[in-house]
Parts: structure tokens; sequence; C-alpha cells
């Protein structure tokens, strides 16, 4: 686990560094969450709106609608695909992605069409641990406090 301006980043995941979305990928899912970025600049997380599972997905399109006291944005989709799973706790307990963003509080796992081609796009392990870097630093954004 890389901390980078104070923002927890596992350095075993692929992540779309702007749109502040990890992915792990197992074989035969692809595990989607937001970042310990994305939850610290949200705050708390009051609502998160998954797409219907089986529901077909093109990388880049939403996957699911996360709300907090100061922001409502879109979870994108790292890869295209179906959506196989979505995360019934956050239903309930959408703060899990404050708490647990990388663990408890994963959003949807995907059946990707074409992992290979569409994980090019992402930046992955340490690679993308310093992409955070760049971009945190260029943005001026910390975790915490």
């Amino acid at each position: 686990m890389a901390v980078v301006n104070n923002c927890e980043l596992p350095d075993d995941l692929y992540y779309i560094v702007e749109k502040h979305v990890w992915a792990r990928f197992d074989g035969d899912l692809v595990t989607v969450g937001m970042t310990d970025v994305a939850q610290n600049m949200a705050k708390t997380i009051i609502a998160v709106t998954p797409k219907a599972t089986g529901k077909p997905v093109r990388k880049g399109r939403n996957i699911a609608t996360v709300e907090s006291g100061k922001w409502v944005g879109p979870v994108p989709a790292p890869v295209g695909g179906e959506i196989a799973e979505v995360n019934q706790s956050l239903a309930t307990s959408p703060g899990l992605i404050n708490s647990d963003p990388y663990g408890a509080g994963w959003v949807a796992r995907l059946r990707p069409d074409d992992w290979e081609t569409d994980a090019a796009d992402l930046v992955f392990g340490p690679a993308g641990v310093q992409a955070y870097r760049q971009f945190l630093d260029a943005e001026g954004i910390a975790c915490g406090g």
C-alpha cells in the first residue's frame, strides 16, 4: 500500500486516475470501486445507485451514481462488459466506500468483453501510484484533515 499526499493507493490495482476509480482483475471478473482520493473529496457518502446486474456497459460509461452531501457523480466502467454483480451492502451502508474503499466498499463487478484491450488504457501498480502522485500534486489534492 502506497500513501501519497496522505491518500492510500494500493500498488496492485489498475486506475483511471482522473476519474478516481480502481479496478482489480481476478481472471474472470473485474471488481471496481472508488479510490481513497475520491471518498476523501466527496466526504460522507450518503447514497449509491448501481446499474442493474446483467446490463451491458461500454468502457467509460456509468456503472453507478454515488452521492455525498456535497457531490453527485458517476462511477465509470474501466472496461466494457456486463455488470455481473453490484455491492448490495452499499444500499444500506453507503459509508463503506468511506471506511473501506478497496475492500467492503467496492461498487460493482464486471464480466469484461476484452480485458487485454480495455486495460491498456489503465495504469497499473507502482506506475499507477506514480501517475496518481503526479495528478494529486498537479491538482493540489491531499487526503485527510
